[in-house]
């Protein structure tokens, strides 16, 4: 019997001839033989998502631009299929609407620069006399006895520190140029993305459609059409606000004849419709610096016209423009360009909005809705108002009545 069975286990008779343990060990006999294969899946898949991780943080540029550059080819492209319709090509009807968008953009940007250059030469022209009267001030205020001299002496005195930080900015010169170079190589990048994107439109739609099986093909599209027509509806609203806001504004600066009141009221309208809910204020301040330089009084004038117009633009103009497209409450759009900022930067504040947008067409589009019945949980004022309403139409009864007795009491 023990031949044989040393005979069928030759191993296990060499270990005990050895004096290993027969059923002991850490692995009761010998390691497994999966365990190896374990180990190198186990390594291989740690590399992989490595090499994942290393990928997508060096690209992740790369995702930002094209995700900014599908953005803005859903708010250019519905101009582009008008203009298609009408049997433009598309490569044509797309360089149009990039050269207008372009030159609308550099309008703006020099007509605010030749307004920031104005008001600075204005201001360092007139330095000297402001800070005689900011002397003035302190010294009457705080009971000094400062003179111009001696902010001269204590400027020369700290030269030094002036003059290293003045050489510490020079040394930075390369960094601000290398910074610049690569902000306009990202915004060509985009540009390029864009124009593709809006002008291969269909092509796009259709390479993307056929990697997917015919049921999806309809999600896929619904799904591209409504984020096309709530991005380019919400864009094009604010830029009919826009527009609007900028001639209102340009009528009030021409009256109270403020210095570049065209510039200014372009500024205000572009800054209070794609900056939500304090975009008008903020707006509304250099104008309102722009009048303190002049009359002090026309800077309130302003403050009283920045409020009053935005009541009018709430209440009047916004319900009937975003009627046709889409509106976003405020309270979203304050929320979505402080998450997009969050998340992205400045550019997730730019393309926010027209997120929210979309993602709100799909909630309304894909998410069922059900009729909620009347209650007083839901609306704890309706109740009152109800009871309030009834006591005004029993008075009103109540004085039907009287005045129904005195005339039959006249006759």
């Amino acid at each position: 019997m023990t031949s044989s069975a040393e005979q069928k286990n030759p191993d296990r008779a060499e270990r005990d001839a050895d004096g290993a343990p027969a059923d002991g060990g850490l692995w009761g006999g010998g390691m497994p033989r999966w365990l190896p294969r374990a180990m190198v899946l186990f390594l291989v898949l740690v590399g992989l998502f490595q090499f994942a991780d290393w990928a997508f943080r060096q690209l992740i540029d790369l995702f930002v631009m094209l995700l900014v550059s599908f953005f803005l080819s859903l708010a250019l492209e519905p101009a582009v299929d008008r203009m298609a319709a009408r049997g433009v090509r598309r490569g044509v009807g797309t360089f149009v609407v990039f050269v207008a968008v372009g030159v609308s953009v550099v309008g703006f940007l020099a007509a605010l620069g030749t307004l920031l250059v104005d008001q600075v030469a204005k201001i360092a022209g007139d330095l000297p006399h402001l800070v005689d009267n900011l002397i003035v001030w302190i010294n009457q205020t705080f009971h000094q006895e400062l003179s111009l001299g001696e902010l001269q002496n204590r400027l020369l005195k700290d030269s030094g520190a002036i003059e290293s930080y003045v050489q510490q900015a020079a040394d930075n010169v390369w960094g601000v140029s290398s910074t610049l170079i690569g902000g306009l190589f990202q915004a060509f990048t985009v540009g390029l993305f864009t124009f593709y994107f809006t002008a291969e439109g269909p092509r796009v739609r259709r390479t993307v459609c056929s990697m997917l099986p015919p049921a999806k093909q309809a999600e896929v599209l619904r799904a591209w059409e409504i984020a096309l027509a709530k991005t380019g509806g919400y864009l094009y609203s604010r830029a009919v606000l826009a527009v609007v806001s900028a001639a209102g504004h340009w009528v009030m600066f021409a009256l109270l004849d403020l210095p570049y009141a065209a510039a200014m009221a372009v500024w205000v309208g572009v800054m209070s419709q794609f900056v939500p809910t304090i975009g008008t204020y903020l707006a509304g301040a250099l104008p309102m610096l722009v009048a303190l330089t002049v009359e002090p009084v026309d800077a309130l004038w302003v403050l009283v016209f920045v409020v009053v117009y935005q009541q009018v633009e709430n209440y009047l103009l916004q319900p009937r423009i975003t009627a046709r497209t889409v509106d976003v409450h405020p309270a979203v759009a304050f929320g979505s360009v402080i998450a997009g900022a969050a998340l992205l930067g400045a550019v997730g504040a730019l393309i926010a909005i027209p997120a929210a947008a979309t993602l709100q067409g799909f909630v309304g589009t894909y998410v069922r809705r059900y009729e909620v019945a009347t209650d007083p949980r839901i609306d704890r004022g309706e109740q009152r108002r109800a009871r309030r309403e009834l006591r005004r139409e029993a008075a009103r009864r109540l004085r039907r009545m009287v005045g129904g007795d005195g005339q039959r009491r006249g006759e």
